[in-house]
């Protein structure tokens, strides 16, 4: 009884206070809620229960983002393998150190050095940025042939001999089985996954076999259209993620393209926690992950946010691949970024896929 009337006495308050959001008092408030709300995965329902359908699409009206389907140049990238290069930014980082036997020492201890690891703190969220400098060490790992149910990050890392991940595209996510992934996957080149229409706005995130991250717009591709891009583009790993066609706030892919910043009307998105990728000039990729939704008191990232550290931090191309609960990186045996979904708080979801470094 006294825990029934606990939950109650929660649930009251929560109403009360998403209420206070939404009654306009506070216009901010409101544009926080429903551009945050849109973009989850199971709660877009509560927007509907305070909001009319024409107030919030005023809301979303007001705060999109502008179309942005330019094509990346490869040409802008000049992949500096192993080059070792300081980043040459600001912020709390260190780097691993390798520990193995002296015959494998200076191996290990090179590889360590070719990752970065650099943690920022925003106003409404921590995250973790993760610098590679040899893009060819980031490739996709999956659990192929697709089964009902997928793994957590680490079990990808470590039983692909990696030190390093982040979660990737999206996926079925129902009942937390995540065994499915969704849209288009690639995986050393293998085709494995191979449904471009199966949700409207689906966008390519991948490397090519030169190293390069290229981010291509499928909406308007069949599967045979999709085959032939892969193999013309010599696409060797990469997933997808929607660019969502009937809810601008819902999902958004493109963040920076041949160093050109997505414009944004108002907030452009909501706050949540969020998984980027992008590359430097000199081919370095950039892997970052955001908290959210509570974890820490942060509410989470915006579109402006990641496309203000990627910029910062050189990328001349970047994208927004899945986040929500997904959102998660691990290095050397640890979970930097976990699940913000309190039973999963040491680990992650579990994934059909991710982008490993070896």
């Amino acid at each position: 009884m006294v825990l029934l009337t606990f939950v109650g006495a929660v649930a009251v308050t929560l109403v009360l206070i998403i209420n206070s959001f939404c009654d306009g008092t506070s216009p901010a408030a409101k544009k926080v809620f429903v551009t945050t709300i849109l973009e989850t995965g199971q709660l877009k329902f509560l927007a509907s229960w305070f909001l009319t359908p024409e107030e919030i699409q005023e809301v979303v009206d007001s705060n999109s983002m502008e179309v942005f389907n330019d094509e990346v140049n490869t040409s802008l990238i000049v992949v500096e393998a192993n080059s070792n290069k300081s980043s040459g930014m600001t912020g709390q980082s260190f780097t691993g150190t390798g520990v193995t036997a002296e015959s494998g020492q200076q191996t290990e201890e090179k590889e360590s050095e070719d990752i970065e690891i650099i943690e920022i703190a925003g106003r409404t969220f921590f995250a973790t940025l993760m610098i590679v400098k040899d893009p060819s060490r980031v490739s996709l790992a999956t659990t192929y042939p697709w089964k009902e149910y997928g793994v957590p990050l680490d079990e990808l890392v470590e039983d692909n001999d990696a030190v390093a991940g982040i979660n990737g595209g999206i996926y079925n996510s129902y009942n937390h089985a995540g065994g499915s992934p969704l849209g288009v996957v690639v995986s050393n080149g293998e085709i494995q996954m191979n449904d471009p229409q199966c949700l409207p706005g689906l966008v390519l995130i991948g490397l090519t076999e030169d190293d390069i991250l290229v981010v291509i717009d499928l909406s308007d591709k069949n599967k045979k259209e999709t085959e032939a891009l892969i193999k013309e583009q010599k696409i060797r790993d990469a997933v997808t993620f929607q660019e969502e066609s009937s809810d601008k706030n819902n999902h958004f892919v493109q963040l920076i393209i041949n160093g050109k910043e997505r414009e944004l009307n108002g907030m452009g998105s909501g706050l949540n926690p969020r998984t980027a990728i992008g590359q430097r000039a000199d081919g370095a990729l950039l892997l970052l992950v955001t908290d959210g939704r509570g974890t820490s008191g942060h509410l989470g990232a915006s579109a402006s946010d990641l496309i203000g550290i990627m910029s910062e931090y050189g990328a001349v191309n970047a994208a927004n691949l899945d986040g929500g609960s997904s959102s998660c990186m691990y290095y050397n045996g640890d979970y930097l970024m976990s699940s913000v979904t309190f039973y999963y708080v040491n680990t992650s979801w579990k994934l059909p896929c991710g982008f490993i470094v070896k």
